[in-house]
């Protein structure tokens, strides 16, 4: 029995692999994959493995090329590139794919402009649901090729908003694999120094939803489930087919820590590099839970905001009036670098990651602890790691989901270690966009990185009558503010007390910028 069932999934297996492949199949793979496509009919099974991103050619090129070093010698005059000791690592491109548009000059001037993303819900039937409404992405088409039409319509949208995300982010750094006068730099990376961490919290859900309608569907069963539909559904399956596309060999793992998930993949990628082991990985997180088991496994919990009659108005972080968050969809990712490696390449440097912590409440699967203790320890050991002083942070992206405990319990937090700084300002992105549970803190940080590079932060939307305690002066208005950021603090927390607080600043050539933590 356990014989016939592993060469059933190694059968299985072999076929996958050539759908995940960007080269063309050997005939007898399109053979096996024909025959499945004539075979089944459901949303999984329109793929055909012919699709190519490359040309010949150009695969040639990419193997005949020869794999950049980093050189001790590169120009680093007048350039510190360690900090307390660690390798410096810094954010070359950002990549995003979310419901307020998939190019990240056009996400972050929808943010600023206080444009709400949310809205009803058109991917199916809500009836019977009550919530309705969600920050949905519409309409995904690969965004111009990034991932081919039918990887679009076979793959988890998860995995695809994935792989669009972070070819965006390289092709922001200046590292396009596509034809063009960039790909020999993409070229000339060392695959086998370049990684790739980028997680999921909730992973294929849509993948598993359709396995369960065909395995319990009368006359259907499981000969008509699709035969991916479990590597499609792992959390790890996203990056595992961003790294066979790319070719990159380093590091590659998924962390799931549920709405926490982006940050802790960026900390991981940035100790990655701090430790040696690549040059260059891929860090963030992608999730895709708009859908009916998602919004109503959520409604049942009674997380869920249910103002029906007002979807733009429903999240509202600190509003006396909030009533649970909104679920979103969507994926950041950040192309991180070593300092040595963005210099030797004459890498565009968008900021610096300065470091992060993370810790558990250990009191509560979905409730934060009321006093805040575990975010305290989170930010305490964040600006401990990251050599700063709570003084020199005068921007922080909250993880504030418009839940009535979680907004206060984080705020009175912050207020409590960042409220004697005069220039401290604090707005919540799912305010317009909803919560993208394990993508909220990688879509977060892109925003993040933004608001450093444009000195402009968006609005918080809906903030009508702040609740009781809430610090208005600490908040960003209900238009856009302008901040020159020195350092930014975005935080993300996750049920079953996971807390996490990362540290990112404006880039500068000599490391003691901070020189007042460095002297504590």
């Amino acid at each position: 029995m356990l014989s016939c069932a592993s060469s059933s999934f190694a059968s299985s297996s072999s076929r996958f692999s050539a759908v995940a492949s960007t080269s063309s199949p050997s005939s007898s793979s399109s053979s096996s994959i024909r025959r499945e496509h004539q075979q089944n009919h459901h949303r999984g099974n329109h793929f055909s493995p012919k699709a190519k991103r490359y040309s010949s050619s150009a695969r040639h090129r990419r193997e005949r090329a020869t794999p950049r070093r980093i050189s001790a010698a590169a120009s680093t005059d007048g350039v510190d590139l360690t900090r307390s000791g660690k390798k410096r690592v810094v954010i070359t491109g950002i990549g995003a794919v979310t419901a307020l548009g998939h190019d990240v000059d056009e996400f972050y001037s929808r943010l600023l402009d206080g444009e709400s993303a949310i809205k009803p819900i058109t991917k199916f039937d809500c009836a019977n649901i009550t919530t309705t409404f969600a920050g949905e992405i519409r309409n995904f088409d690969g965004c111009d090729g990034l991932v081919p039409p039918r990887m679009v319509k076979r793959a988890d949208p998860y995995i695809s908003f994935m792989i669009a995300a972070a070819k965006k982010a390289l092709i922001h750094a200046g590292l396009d694999m596509r034809d063009g006068e960039n790909a020999e730099k993409f070229n000339e990376l060392d695959k086998q120094r370049c990684g790739v961490v980028i997680g999921s919290a909730m992973g294929g859900m849509h993948s598993f939803q359709q396995a369960n309608y065909e395995l319990w569907t009368p006359g259907r069963g499981s000969k008509k489930m699709n035969p991916f539909c479990i590597p499609f559904a792992i959390t790890n399956m996203g990056g595992a087919l961003v790294a066979m596309d790319l070719k990159f060999m380093g590091p590659n793992y998924s962390i799931a820590a549920a709405c926490a998930t982006g940050n802790f993949c960026m900390m991981n990628a940035m100790d990655h590099i701090r430790n040696g082991e690549c040059d260059l990985c891929l860090a963030g997180a992608s999730d895709a839970a708009v859908l009916s088991s998602g919004i109503a496994g959520f409604a049942a919990s009674k997380a869920l905001s249910t103002r029906n009659d007002d979807p733009e108005g429903a999240s509202r972080p600190w509003d006396k009036n909030r009533d649970g968050f909104v679920m979103g969809e969507g994926c950041g990712v950040l192309c991180l670098e070593s300092l040595e490696s963005a210099l030797a390449r004459d890498a565009p440097i968008l900021a610096e990651i300065l470091g992060g912590a993370a810790t558990c409440d250990a009191h509560h699967m979905t409730e934060p602890l009321p006093n805040g203790a575990g975010v305290r320890l989170a930010i305490g050991r964040a600006l401990k790691n990251a050599g700063v002083l709570a003084e020199d942070v005068n921007y922080i992206n909250a993880h504030a989901t418009s839940t009535p405990a979680g907004d206060l319990a984080e705020l009175r937090t912050i207020t409590d270690i960042f409220g004697e700084n005069s220039e401290l300002k604090i707005n919540s992105t799912k305010s317009l966009i909803g919560h993208l549970l394990g993508a909220a803190s990688a879509v977060e940080a892109v925003a993040v990185i933004k608001a450093i590079g444009t000195g402009e932060l968006h609005p918080n939307k809906n903030l009508e009558d702040p609740d009781e305690g809430v610090r208005t002066d600490l908040l960003v208005g209900t238009t856009k503010e302008k901040l020159k950021v020195k350092v930014a603090l975005s935080n993300s927390f996750g049920f079953g007390g996971h807390n996490s607080a990362v540290l990112f600043a404006a880039y500068d050539a000599k490391a003691d910028t901070f020189c007042r933590a460095a002297s504590a």
